[in-house]
């Protein structure tokens, strides 16, 4: 028995282990098939997924074909994919990189194609592009045969090339539409011992055999917009050489950079060009010549800039590429309208759009010799809310550029609807489409994600088409600011293939004049919808406050110029600048920039000033205060010089003066006072604007009288006296002469007076008595350090001749 019941024992084994063999079997058979599932490949585009630790065991069947794992040890890239959207009779090629990330080689590796179903909308190409794990049911099979490309061996961490090449007619397309198009990498391992997918990278290939009955009308803004390079700050020659803050400018200009490629992609593309002026501005002053600050942004720490070649360069090519285009100028510096809407309208930001707007007007005309359209307003990432579109359309901008993130359908529409909506006011929110605005934004610098990217664009574009191939409607794709090169050469791509099979280009004004879609929502988003992140990014309501207080110190500097033209242009730019959208996320630089301005415009005002006066005493009931204005600056200026005496019952003081002073130039002018009593009074000497308002530091000094006094009087009534005596003698002594002369009409010459004296010794004794009687009276009423010198009236309001030394 016991024997018996270890043969049945030792039977019941074998026959398990006969059963997982055959199980395990059966189970590779799809699997040789090549329906096995995949361990995904990450998009180079993706966000980082969490990793998923792999458990060792033994290997007892092959994976269930329906389930879907999760590894990331082989990738496939797609590098490139031509054409992008195939027509019949086409081939399509797909070339890429495969790599083996694990630890173990990979043996009888091949890479093929596969195409799914259609897709039935724009969330789910949506869906398809996050997913980074094979799904028989989404991927479909592998178009076998001479279709694939044998890789054999894969070495842990090898990497190599391969490229397919397929017609269009093999790739088992049906209907219109967009499919999902795979590359995947199949082999076996040690650890897995069967052919199973590896790796997949998932792309699109939009497909469609004629053309669409109403084609959708699509505008791409092509943005020509940089930072803040110039500063207010100027050289001290004639020609008035600008200075910029950093000389990184040459490099977006030269062949290759960023604002470079815009202009050679942008000129074959149908676009709409949407331009920054300070940025041509900008470039227009390097083609004249410049300098660059130092490190330290000190006056005479400058060096020439390189830029001058290439920016001729530039501009030249830009003039050729805008032709025969339509071209929308922003507000000059290109303001942040969501900062000024919700920080700053309070502190006068407003009255800065309005001039911004004009001169970006007449800064295009003049450089690019175009007229642009200003009526259109582009907040950051079209994000918007009712303050916003208030601001917006204040500067007289009756078209703002939202997105479809920020303005989003409330109605549940099936479709994508037309851009144009009405606001109201006569007002118009051209809502870009977000999906294709943000196709982009990513790193285009590598083949891998450029191709996805232009592949998915294509792919949404026509998915637009297809929701509702009977209703035309106007689609608007507003990419970021300032795109990279690469995104720039994406974008370009992604234009050039896009066929005229469901799709037709569209200016700008034209998509805002589109007939809206009734259904689609027309209202603008509350107060509290605008999104938090980008909240956090703007300008502070410190910013305003000084953006305030220098326009405020701005317009007082220049009303006492006589050559405004030097100086209002250079600092009304940088406070536009002040409030460019190019400093979100980067506060520290805004704050330093603003700071710079307002400092250097402080230091100019005060080259103008009044030369500090010490105290001084004056003589007599009226005298002359001399007070000297300096001008520092290389223009003259023109000013009123206030003189106030705190004590006007003890010291009057005359009118106040129009002073004009000459560039490097001090000039001194004198105040006629009188005074009523002697003692100490405190003066106030204080320079104005033209039109009164006071500028700069005021200057306090201190007369003291001390004249007037009864002795005084005395004295000069007792001087007054000898003089009328000395006179009547003068006048008796010249009456008996002549009376002398007539009866001695015998004297012969040289005969003497009855007094012994001739005519000329009487003459003598007159002349040196008179002298003497003058001489006494001076020294009763002695020189006082206040007295004017002898060739100015007393009370003479006339300037000092300029070698006329002054009492300060």
């Amino acid at each position: 028995m016991a024997d018996a019941a270890d043969l049945r024992g030792n039977t019941s084994a074998r026959a398990r282990r006969w059963l997982r063999h055959t199980a395990a079997w059966l189970a590779a058979v799809p699997v040789l098939a090549g329906g096995t599932q995949l361990p995904a490949a990450p998009t180079a585009h993706a966000a980082p997924a969490e990793h998923t630790a792999r458990t060792t065991q033994a290997v007892s069947a092959a994976p269930s074909e329906s389930k879907v794992t999760r590894s990331r040890s082989v990738d496939v890239a797609i590098t490139s994919m031509t054409p992008t959207a195939p027509k019949k009779g086409d081939t399509v090629t797909v070339d890429g990189t495969v790599t083996n990330g694990t630890k173990t080689a990979i043996s009888g590796a091949h890479v093929g194609l596969r195409t799914g179903s259609p897709l039935n909308g724009r969330n789910a190409i949506d869906s398809a592009a996050r997913s980074t794990s094979y799904s028989p049911a989404t991927d479909g099979a592998e178009i076998g045969g001479k279709y694939t490309k044998k890789i054999g061996k894969l070495a842990a961490g090898a990497s190599r090339d391969f490229s397919l090449s397929i017609p269009v007619d093999k790739l088992n397309l049906g209907q219109d539409g967009v499919y999902p198009l795979g590359v995947s990498l199949s082999g076996q391992t040690q650890n897995r011992p069967w052919p199973q997918v590896l790796g997949i990278q998932r792309t699109f290939l939009p497909w469609q055999t004629s053309p669409a009955d109403k084609k959708s009308q699509l505008t791409f803004l092509w943005p020509l917009i940089s930072s803040t390079h110039m500063t207010p700050r100027t050289e001290n020659d004639e020609d008035r050489t600008p200075i910029f803050r950093d000389d990184s400018l040459v490099k977006e200009l030269s062949p290759g950079g960023r604002l470079q490629q815009m202009v050679t992609l942008g000129k074959s593309l149908p676009v709409t060009w949407v331009i920054d002026p300070d940025l041509i501005a900008t470039v227009e002053s390097m083609t004249k010549g410049y300098e660059v600050q130092g490190p330290k942004g000190a006056d005479d720490d400058t060096t020439p800039g390189r830029g001058e070649a290439v920016a001729k360069q530039w501009l030249n090519d830009l003039q050729k590429a805008v032709e025969n285009h339509q071209v929308v100028a922003l507000p000059f510096a290109d303001p942040d309208l969501a900062s000024v809407a919700h920080r700053g309208k309070n502190y006068g930001a407003l009255r800065h759009l309005q001039d911004a707007t004009e001169l970006a007007s007449s800064t295009l005309q003049t450089v690019l010799e175009v007229k642009p359209r200003t009526d259109f307003a582009w907040p950051v990432d079209g994000a918007v809310d009712s303050s916003v579109v208030d601001v917006a359309t204040s500067a007289g901008a009756h078209n703002v550029i939202a997105r479809s993130d920020s303005f989003r359908e409330t109605g549940g529409l099936s479709y994508t609807p037309t851009a144009a909506r009405q606001i109201g006011g006569g007002n118009t929110a051209v809502v870009a489409d977000a999906r294709l605005s943000t196709a982009f934004t990513g790193d285009m610098s590598t083949p891998e994600n450029s191709t996805l990217a232009i592949q998915r664009f294509l792919a949404q574009s026509q998915m637009i088409n297809l929701q509702d191939p009977d209703k035309q409607r106007s689609i608007v794709v507003a990419p970021q600011r300032m795109p990279t090169a690469s995104q720039a050469q994406a974008m370009a791509a992604a234009l050039k293939g896009l066929p005229g099979q469901w799709s037709e280009p569209l200016d700008l004004g034209r998509a805002a004049k589109a007939k809206p879609d009734p259904n689609a929502t027309q209202r603008v988003p509350g107060a509290g919808a605008y999104p938090r992140a980008l909240r956090k990014q703007e300008l502070p309501v410190e910013a305003f406050k000084g953006i305030r207080d220098t326009q405020a110190t701005l317009d007082r500097f220049e009303r006492i110029l006589t050559a405004k033209n030097r100086v209002a242009p250079p600092f009304g730019n940088a406070i536009r600048r002040d409030m460019s959208t190019s400093w979100r996320g980067e506060a520290q630089k805004a704050a330093g920039f603003r700071h710079g301005v307002a400092s250097y415009l402080q230091g100019l005002t005060k080259k103008v000033r009044l030369v500090p006066k010490s105290n001084m005493t004056l003589s007599g009931r009226s005298a002359t205060i001399p007070v000297t204005v300096q001008n520092n600056l290389l223009q003259g200026v023109e000013l009123r010089l206030v003189l106030t005496s705190q004590q006007e019952n003890r010291m009057e003081i005359s009118e106040p003066q129009v002073v004009t002073v000459e560039g490097g130039h001090s000039q001194s002018v004198k105040f006629g006072t009188t005074a009523n009593a002697n003692g100490p009074v405190w003066v106030t000497a204080q320079l104005q604007t033209p039109d009164g308002q006071p500028y700069g530091k005021a200057r306090t000094f201190q007369v003291n009288v001390t004249e007037i006094t009864s002795t005084v009087i005395l004295v000069i009534a007792g001087g007054v006296l000898l003089l009328v005596l000395a006179g009547i003698r003068i006048y008796l002594q010249r009456k008996r002469s002549a009376a002398g002369d007539e009866d001695e009409t015998d004297t012969e010459p040289g005969a003497e007076d009855a007094d012994g004296t001739d005519d000329a010794e009487s003459a003598a004794e007159s002349g040196s008595e008179e002298t003497e009687e003058c001489d006494a009276f001076h020294a009763l009423v002695p020189e006082q350090p206040s007295d004017p010198a002898s060739d100015t009236g007393s009370q003479s309001a006339d300037p000092s001749g300029s070698g006329e030394k002054v009492e300060h």
